[in-house]
């Protein structure tokens, strides 16, 4: 089981389904059945918060990805395919665009009965992420942060999760985003640097311990019976990081580090709860890309020329060439490809806990 990792994961996934199904030691954990997944989190799982009927519905975008190719379906979507559920839908939906970017304005709205509600921009419990008017973005992101997504679930499932919910939590990237932007400005004006990465640092601790919290006090608490947490991927090593430099680099991989390895710990063990090791096979994935049959971990598909996220990225916006086995839709977004690869690790990692 060690070697896993290092075969392409849609083998390993095929091997484990068959361990679970086909008899041998999986059969003596019972194959768990579902009736819907919920996911909470950032663009990482936003299945289309912001795929407005103006401008980004005209772009061909709407998720964080390489959106409108054959599969644009990011993991969350590609994971209730697998679990032979409803695909998820996104709960809140709009943007408060203005000025220049007026035209991809909608009014915000909540849609019940959808139980997918992770949105782009979002942090774990403070309401202002990037992308968001108050940090004066013309997007108008609504960034709701995953405190208040969890709310939002409570409030129309009556205060309880169903014992046949699969219940998704990735969060904290976005908080490691504002913090890297506090301390640029801090240093800009003049700030000591050490202090400066002492803060960003603790503050990813405490959006750690406050994810932990949720997960525990909100989650598990109120009846959830299987709890897939995914840990934060290594941000340090995408296309934004490697922009700006091997200290900035140290930073972000110690703020990333710091928060999986506090939440980690302050999540505890739970025969209901499954934390997926997301960093340590992304960093594998990147030193190692051939054995996932990526063609390429340091390059973007969309051609950020022409689209400045991939939020409205399409293939006509791509760049040349065949860019469909690159791990990096934009400067941190996986494409499609990289969302299959997230996928197929989460049902692994369930397979082996006889959840899958």
């Amino acid at each position: 089981m060690k070697q896993m990792r290092r075969w392409p994961l849609a083998v390993a996934v095929g091997l484990m389904l068959s361990a679970c199904g086909g008899g041998g030691d999986g059969d003596q954990a019972p194959r768990a059945s579902y009736g819907k997944l919920v996911s909470f989190g950032d663009s990482l799982s936003d299945v289309g918060s912001y795929a407005t009927t103006g401008l980004v519905a005209a772009t061909g975008g709407g998720k964080f990805t390489v959106n409108g190719g054959s599969d644009s379906r990011i993991w969350v979507q590609r994971l209730a395919a697998q679990l032979g559920v409803d695909t998820p839908c996104a709960y809140r939906t709009g943007l408060e665009s203005s000025g220049s970017l007026a035209g991809f304005a909608q009014t915000v709205t909540t849609h019940t009965g959808c139980h997918a509600y992770a949105q782009g921009g979002a942090r774990v419990t403070h309401p202002v992420g990037p992308g968001h008017k108050l940090l004066g973005d013309a997007m108008g992101a609504t960034t709701v942060p995953l405190v208040t997504q969890v709310a939002d679930h409570l409030s129309q499932s009556g205060d309880r999760f169903a014992a046949d919910d699969l219940v998704t939590v990735l969060g904290g990237a976005n908080d490691l985003f504002i913090q890297l932007a506090t301390f640029s400005a801090t240093v800009g004006a003049g700030g000591n640097a050490t202090v400066a990465a002492t803060t960003a640092v603790t503050a990813m601790a405490t959006a750690a311990t406050e994810l932990a919290t949720l997960v525990k006090d909100q989650i598990l608490a109120k009846g959830a019976q299987r709890v897939v947490v995914v840990e934060v991927p290594d941000v340090s090593q995408t296309p934004m990081a490697v922009g700006q430099g091997s200290s900035a680099q140290a930073l972000i991989l110690n703020m990333v580090t710091t928060f999986n390895t506090t939440l980690r710990t302050a999540l505890g063990s739970s025969d209901r709860l499954l934390v997926v090791d997301a960093f340590a096979v992304n960093q594998d994935q990147l030193a190692h890309p051939d054995q996932y049959q990526l063609s390429n971990v340091s390059d973007t598909a969309c051609n950020l020329s022409v689209v400045s996220s991939s939020l409205v990225c399409s293939p006509a916006t791509l760049n040349t060439g065949d860019t469909s086995r690159y791990l990096f839709a934009d400067a941190v977004h996986p494409t499609p490809y990289g969302h299959s690869l997230l996928a197929q690790l989460v049902a692994i990692r369930m397979a082996q806990r006889g959840w899958l």
